[in-house]
Formats: structure tokens, sequence, C-alpha cells
């Protein structure tokens, strides 16, 4: 399974909009300048969100999107869906022999697990552990 750039930038955006949660409208314009990305891109993956209830737009001169939902109450694994479709690393599981069929369904129910048991909320309060301490060697 390959998660193309539609569902990376998707991510990005649901990122940003729960890193500021309760600031207001962001503009995509301001994600795709800190993240150097198409702005145009963004909008086209936004109105799929919209659609699916994960963002809310507002208009207006201070407009932009904010979150629909508590960060804590949208996984990774809704934003996947909305722009991905499906989660299945292969085509046609059933029509596979059954070892294979029952390897494929366990890859499947894994990326399932971790997609949808990770949340906005987490996504946005991550923090790099390699950076926050790093190695020591001492000779």
């Amino acid at each position: 399974m390959k998660i193309s750039t539609k569902g990376r930038y998707g991510l990005t955006i649901m990122i940003e909009l729960g890193k500021r949660y309760g600031e207001g409208p962001i503009s995509l314009k301001s994600i795709a300048q800190s993240h150097n990305l198409s702005e145009h891109y963004l909008e086209q993956l936004a109105g799929p969100l919209r659609n699916a209830g994960l963002v809310k737009s507002v208009r207006g001169a201070y407009g932009g999107y904010i979150l629909a939902k508590e960060p804590s109450e949208i996984t990774a694994g809704d934003i996947i869906r909305v722009l991905e479709g499906p989660i299945s690393p292969v085509e046609g599981i059933e029509d596979e022999e059954p070892a294979k069929r029952a390897l494929w369904i366990r890859i499947r129910d894994a990326v399932k697990d971790v997609l949808d048991s990770t949340t906005v909320e987490d996504l946005a309060n991550h923090e790099d552990e390699g950076q926050v301490q790093p190695y020591m060697f001492y000779i």
C-alpha cells in the first residue's frame, strides 16, 4: 500500500489545523507557504475533507478552514479513507490462495489499526524523539 501526495498533503492540512485548533480559521495559503506546497493542490484536497465533515470552511477576509470536530475525534484513518479510498495492501484479496489472502488481511488489519488509533491530536502534538535526546557516546 502506498499513500499518494493526496493522503500525505491531506494529513499536513489536518495536522496544521489540529495544531491551531481553537485559534480561528487557518488559510490554505499559510499552510502551503509554511510547507512549500501548492495552494491550488491543497484547495483540491479541502473539498473532499469538507464534504466528509472533517473540516469547515469560513468565508471572508479572515476566513480559512477549521476542524469540524475535536482533534482527538478525527483519526488518520478517516483522512486517508476520504482522500485515498479503502485501505488495502493489494487488489482482489478474495481471488488469492488462502495463505496469501490471510497474509494480506493481516497486513490490512495492522495498517487499519495504526491509522484508526492515531488521532489528529496525536499527530499535532508529536515530538521527534530522535532530536529531543540524541545518543551520547563516551570513549
